[in-house]
């Protein structure tokens, strides 16, 4: 229960003291031990805690008002106290809303706050009673997600920030509120994670949904504030599903907690549970709603990473893996399948036709956090066992991409993939860091490809027509995966090494989020026995496990390909000949031209393949927007009947 609180309470004394420090020194000192604690912290907590349980955790103590000897027992206050909080933020939204004429948020805000104050008026004192806090295996899992992952990205946040504003001078260097909310936002999320209590959980979320708005219109420019608002107006509207949802959920059981609304009749409950899965999959930014996470590019490297890997996005999915008992067999279980294959599938094609690295990364965020949702909308024990190894290992290769990303901006000026061509040679360290979480989207023996492996066979035993979405989107993954990768590869001209005056607090991240993802690919068979299969089976009373051949075939692979990293051919490139291509005319030595005919020069120059004539953006995202619409209008109305 201490930890559990630590963890929750802990990054808030962190974000007050990190909003009131100038002095650059004394902000790295803090968040560097600030981060230290929190990622100790998880481990410990896995250390202490049970896997095979489920343990829930009740509220005790009380406050004694000074002068007045009244004792007020803590369950009895803290619930108004969110609620006010609710309410504080619910007028700033207002606000800025007015204050920026946005007056679609205007409504959306005015009816979520409303609903909220009448059922906590009304109906919320005589609920709610049991254990606000839990922890099992899935939420293990995600608190080391968040405190491990989430914290080395603060860490990150230190250099990188730094440099930002040293590039961009225009923007005004608000870093003390940056680190004020990204405490607060990891504080959320932990929230949200151990929150068994519904209202507790719907209260963090909503804080996450304020943090990012704030995160990514840090620039303050009217691009990031027009992305903002998108940002918060469609996660406002999952919030008043959701609230709507949590309401007639408890007005019609009275269930009012995660354990307790798991063991309902599903045919029963089934019209909140769609509410809630609404709200997930906006959180989870899946078509219709995925623009938010696409305009949320505007914002600084590290709010990127948050939103995309290890936080925000990952309370949508959290929030539907929860959920896929009850929505195994049902119709909304499968229409919620067929939206997130379908978002899989098209996000993975658009991305082909993506030159901007930044976006190609948004895009495969969207698409893997479909293939979490289409498994999650299946509800078999095998699908959620394949769900939840998706989530572990997208967090830390997604992570690791996007801060490297972020670092080689600043370095070459630029995200275009077309710009990082030799890559390899004139910044060798990123490369092969860029290198490593790219083959842990998609090469074997890495384990997003053994996830999508095991997310066809599920897909298969439930709903087999629903997987040629996942084989035609992973086809899609391994097109623009692979020319990313091969143009980081290929040295077409002499390129200095230009990787120098890179942060500590840079590289330190990076290399460990990169031997996290080696780690977690070798050590995956413990991880799914120890924290996955008894999830699984906690809910199931089965779990999906690996063959003994599967695995041995897994570590040989593994094997071959550390062979690769320690071979000394492997890694340097300072000794290796460069032989210029033959290009039809006499070659200009080390200048990547050729003499042709009349003694014209001509230039050569190696471009992807981008397809935006079939693939492009404009041609499919608006049409998929309509069509995934017209499913969740489906499920809506399936709602009401």
């Amino acid at each position: 229960m201490r930890i559990l609180l630590f963890l929750i309470l802990f990054p808030l004394v962190s974000a007050l003291i990190l909003s009131l420090v100038r002095q650059d020194f004394v902000r790295r000192l803090i968040v560097i031990i600030s981060a230290s604690a929190l990622i100790i912290a998880s481990l410990g907590l896995l250390w202490v805690c049970d896997v095979n349980k489920v343990l829930l955790y009740e509220l005790g103590g009380a406050w004694v008002i000074p002068f007045t000897g009244w004792v007020m027992p803590f369950a009895d206050w803290i619930r108004p106290f969110m609620k006010l909080i609710e309410l504080c933020i619910a007028a700033y939204i207002l606000v800025v809303s007015i204050r920026h004429r946005k007056w679609l948020i205007v409504p959306l805000i005015l009816t979520q706050a409303g609903i909220g104050l009448w059922f906590e008026i009304t109906h919320a004192h005589d609920l709610g009673k049991g254990a606000p806090l839990f922890v099992d295996s899935l939420s293990l899992i995600m608190a080391l997600i968040i405190g491990i992952v989430g914290s080395l990205i603060a860490v990150y946040a230190l250099g990188y920030m730094r440099d930002f504003h040293s590039h961009a001078k225009a923007v005004p260097d608000k870093r003390r509120s940056f680190f004020f909310i990204t405490f607060v936002f990891l504080s959320a999320m932990f929230g949200v994670v151990f929150s068994n209590d519904l209202l507790w959980f719907y209260f963090f979320w909503e804080i996450t949904t304020i943090s990012s708005f704030v995160m990514i219109g840090y620039r303050g420019n009217r691009e990031s504030i027009d992305n903002a608002f998108l940002a918060l107006g469609l996660n406002l509207l999952g919030g008043l599903a959701m609230c709507l949802g949590i309401v007639i959920l408890a007005l019609q059981t009275g269930a009012f907690e995660w354990s307790q609304l798991l063991s309902q009749d599903k045919l029963l409950v089934m019209a909140p549970i769609i509410l809630l899965s609404v709200g997930g999959i906006v959180k989870a930014a899946q078509l219709p709603f995925s623009s938010w996470l696409l305009g949320a590019m505007v914002a600084p490297t590290p709010v990127s990473a948050l939103l995309h890997s290890s936080t925000m996005v990952k309370a949508g999915v959290y929030l539907l893996v929860k959920l896929g008992p009850l929505l195994a067999d049902t119709y909304a279980g499968l229409l919620i399948s067929l939206l997130g294959g379908f978002t899989f599938l098209m996000t993975s094609i658009i991305a082909i036709s993506q030159s901007d690295a930044k976006r190609v990364l948004a895009y495969s965020t969207i698409a893997n956090l479909g293939l979490i949702v289409m498994c999650a909308g299946i509800g078999t024990y095998a699908s959620i066992w394949t769900a939840v190894l998706l989530v572990i290992f997208h967090a830390v290769a997604k992570g690791l991409l996007f801060l490297c990303v972020g670092e080689i901006e600043h370095t070459i000026g630029n995200r275009n993939i077309e710009s990082m061509e030799g890559l390899v040679v004139a910044m060798p360290r990123f490369a092969w860091l860029m290198l490593i979480g790219m083959a842990g989207m998609f090469l074997a023996p890495f384990g997003m490809l053994i996830s999508k492996w095991a997310a066809l066979v599920a897909v298969i035993e439930s709903h087999p027509i629903l997987s040629f979405l996942l084989i035609y989107g992973s086809a899609a993954t391994l097109f623009f995966w692979a020319k990313w990768m091969g143009k980081i590869l290929s040295v077409n001209q002499h390129r200095e090494n230009i990787e120098t005056g890179i942060d500590k607090t840079v590289w330190a991240p990076l290399d460990i989020l990169a031997f996290m993802l080696a780690g977690v690919c070798l050590s995956f068979p413990y991880l799914s026995h120890e924290m996955i299969e008894p999830y699984v089976r906690s809910v199931y009373g089965v779990a999906a496990t690996m063959s003994a051949g599967n695995l041995i075939t897994m570590l040989i692979m593994m094997g071959l390909i550390f062979l690769f990293f320690i071979s000394r051919k492997g890694v340097n490139f300072r000794n290796t000949r460069r032989v210029e291509p033959y290009m039809g005319g006499a070659n200009i030595p080390d200048t990547g031209n050729f003499s042709g005919s009349a003694g014209a020069v001509h230039g050569i120059s190696f471009r992807n393949y981008y397809l935006e004539k079939y693939c492009g953006e404009r041609l499919l995202f608006y049409p998929s927007v309509l069509i995934s619409l017209g499913l969740l209008m489906v499920l809506m109305i399936g709602t009401v009947v």
